[in-house]
């Protein structure tokens, strides 16, 4: 896809949100599965598969289930590198590939609740991006500063959002 074709994608899409805000309001969805009652996991819908979630080998999982941190990371690569291609793509700067590693320190210590002052979550996480370009250092400024203000994930960690819980009961009669 080209600049053209991405801005004639785009266009009655823009033009719609800007004369119906409220429809550019969308909800996100992704459901789990506490399906194993024997084990320590969680099925998760991603696409058309089932991604069964456990405990890192570092809290005492096995390693044979994806780890949570693992996925967070995984879904800031993935939304960090379509928004630099579409970033590419929409200012004409050619990117003929390259790689995204997103890498995130965790204390475990917090997570068990070996210290109560450690804590639970990444302290640190870095996303690197090693592009196949020609493009000049102010270009590759103008994608790092545009892919990170659109990037959807990267700015939902960067702003501190706090995620809000409900629990719900369901008693088998």
């Amino acid at each position: 896809m080209n600049a053209e074709d991405l801005r004639a994608v785009q266009a009655p899409i823009k033009e719609r949100y800007r004369n119906e805000p409220d429809a550019a309001i969308i909800t996100l969805r992704a459901d789990g599965k506490l399906d194993d009652p024997t084990g320590l996991s969680c099925s998760v819908e991603v696409g058309s598969a089932i991604v069964k979630a456990g405990l890192h080998p570092a809290t005492g999982g096995t390693g044979m289930l994806a780890c949570s941190g693992d996925m967070l990371l995984q879904a800031l690569v993935a939304c960090a590198g379509v928004t630099l291609r579409a970033v590419a793509t929409s200012t004409g700067i050619a990117v003929r590939g390259g790689t995204v590693r997103a890498e995130g320190d965790l204390d475990f210590r917090g997570t068990l609740g070996v210290d109560k002052e450690a804590p639970v979550g990444f302290k640190n996480i870095r996303l690197t991006f090693d592009i196949d370009t020609d493009a000049s250092a102010e270009q590759v400024a103008t994608l790092k500063k545009l892919t990170e203000r659109y990037c959807v994930v990267y700015q939902s960690l960067a702003s501190g959002l706090v995620p809000q819980t409900e629990f719900r009961t369901h008693a088998n009669v």
